[in-house]
């Protein structure tokens, strides 16, 4: 067993006899061998300086802590808890919308002629349409119908390049160099690497310590919130098709709206609690036309493939959302909106990218080993929600077959 390298603090030998053993001498960090320790490991008591040595002190140590934290989050997810009991009243609140809504609606909403002039890329008008196409046509972008014409767009997470992405130490992002026949030979119509444009930039600039932004120690619910936040951002580019350029307050709206951390100040305790709230969310009049509760699935699957791919893709995730948050504030500083009202949104606006700059920070500081654990915990709850998916179904067909021996003994 190593023993702890220990130092005589030769400032301490001259002080009052009433100090303690532990002012007189100091141990050294058992990873670097160079600083003073000032932590103790709880698991193997091991003495260590600073974050980068307790990562590296022992894999066994930070393994068995992430395993506890799993398991610790496994044991409450109960198939009869209040998230499963509240999840089925979403689905059944959903399915009974959607029966209602079903009613006579069989037709598509819009005209041949509209379709086509849609499918075709033609520029639409309000004013070339008659108060019946106007009608008709705002019914269909609510209801989702349009969204079903054009080409779903492929996340920046489901694709090859997003396991390759590289960032400095610090945490910024690596510069592209370019040269100078590069730039004079290139033809603008060609994408010369698309891997620039398909995966968004990491940090402009170094990150910060946590210590330099708070001496408070970070809550444990962080790795919560930022599913939470994950939900929020993937629910968010998937509705804008990928592109939040084109309208950033409107998707940082949507954001917020989405994410109950960010916009509501929510503190979840755990994953199942936040992906309820999302999911609700998700469900509700305002949101169900994008796919209720089929897309709520799918996004949890998102948040599994994004912490999949670790580190360098959860900081470039965070700093994009953190930049559209960033755009939507300038924006709406142009918006006439009443003084009340502005001040309200921008106040909402700026606590929300401080959450997220904070959290983009503590990402980074944290070890490898973290994410597949709370990756596992995502799937076991994507399980959950499947199961519940296809048990709602079933009883759905059941009824159905019901109905139509009743109708047939009538």
């Amino acid at each position: 067993m190593e023993r702890d390298v220990v130092v005589s603090d030769p400032a301490a030998s001259g002080s009052s006899s009433s100090a303690s053993s532990f002012a007189e001498t100091r141990v050294i960090c058992r990873v670097c061998q160079k600083q003073f320790a000032q932590y103790t490991c709880p698991r193997c008591n091991s003495r260590y300086c600073s974050l980068p040595c307790y990562k590296g002190h022992s894999l066994q140590c930070t393994e068995s802590f992430m395993r506890e934290n799993v398991m610790d989050e496994l044991k409450q997810m109960q198939p009869e808890d209040e998230s499963k009991k509240k999840m089925l009243d979403i689905l059944k609140r959903l399915h009974l919308e959607e029966e209602m809504e079903s009613d006579g609606e069989d037709e598509s909403m819009l005209s041949e002629e509209l379709i086509q002039k849609v499918m075709s890329g033609e520029e639409i008008k309000l004013d070339d349409l008659s108060d019946d196409e106007i009608k008709r046509f705002r019914q269909a972008l609510a209801s989702g119908e349009l969204s079903k014409m054009i080409e779903p767009w492929a996340p920046w997470w489901k694709k090859p390049s997003a396991r390759s992405i590289s960032l400095s130490p610090d945490g910024s992002q690596l510069i592209r160099q370019v040269s100078k026949e590069d730039t004079s030979t290139s033809d603008p119509m060609i994408d010369e690497d698309p891997l620039i444009n398909e995966i968004p930039e990491g940090p402009e600039s170094p990150l910060p310590s946590l210590k330099q932004l708070t001496r408070v120690e970070p809550s444990p619910l962080l790795a919560v919130h930022l599913v939470d936040i994950l939900y929020s951002y993937c629910f968010t580019l998937r509705l804008y098709n990928g592109d939040w350029h084109s309208d950033p307050l409107g998707a940082s709206t949507v954001a917020l709206s989405m994410s109950k951390v960010m916009g509501e100040d929510a503190k979840p305790e755990t994953v199942p609690e936040a992906l309820t709230a999302c999911i609700e969310e998700t469900c509700s009049p305002a949101y169900r036309h994008t796919g209720g509760f089929r897309l709520a699935i799918g996004l949890v699957d998102d948040i599994i493939s994004t912490l999949s791919l670790g580190h360098n893709a959860l900081v470039c995730a965070l700093s994009d959302f953190h930049r559209l948050i960033e755009a939507g504030r300038s924006m709406l500083k142009g918006e006439k909106l009443g003084k009340t009202q502005s001040s309200q949104s921008s106040s909402k606006l700026r606590g929300a990218a401080r959450k997220l700059f904070f959290m983009t920070c503590w990402v980074h500081e944290q070890p490898d080993e973290a994410w597949p654990p709370l990756a596992r915990i995502v799937e076991v709850q994507k399980a959950s929600l499947e199961e519940l998916d296809t048990g709602n179904h079933k009883a759905d067909r059941k009824n159905k077959q019901q109905s139509n021996v009743l109708i047939e003994e009538l």
